[in-house]
């Protein structure tokens, strides 16, 4: 990724943070993070990876939600950053904290059963 796609996707992080920070009203939305984007080369299209905290099923109805509004982010998007090209948004689950949390549960659950299985005559 260039420097160039690197800012713009910071930028479009940053102000996709504040908007639904400050400026979105939607009750589906929920308490989102936003963890990353990237931006294609010729900046027209932008992927939002976003963290929901709920059940699965209140993650996918934040998620419909954020999708639905993506005409509202794309034309503030346009506005606020005096972008080229208003860039098409769709935002994305990411499953990378809950992929980390399922390892470190893993590993704990391992080195639980180990300290459990220590050598005869060990004391703790």
């Amino acid at each position: 990724m260039s420097t160039r796609t690197e800012r713009v996707s910071d930028l479009i992080k940053d102000e996709i943070s504040r908007l639904l920070l400050r400026e979105v009203r939607d009750p589906r939305v929920g308490f989102v993070t936003i963890t990353g984007a990237t931006v294609s080369p010729d900046l027209k299209n932008v992927q939002v990876f976003v963290s929901i905290l709920g059940e699965p099923g209140t993650r996918q109805e934040s998620l419909k939600a954020l999708n639905s509004a993506a005409g509202y982010f794309k034309r503030t998007l346009f506005r606020n950053l005096r972008l080229r090209f208003a860039p098409t948004i769709l935002f994305r689950l990411d499953e990378s904290l809950d992929r980390g949390d399922r390892i470190e549960r893993v590993l704990r659950e391992i080195h639980d059963r180990e300290r459990g299985a220590g050598a005869p005559g060990e004391e703790e």
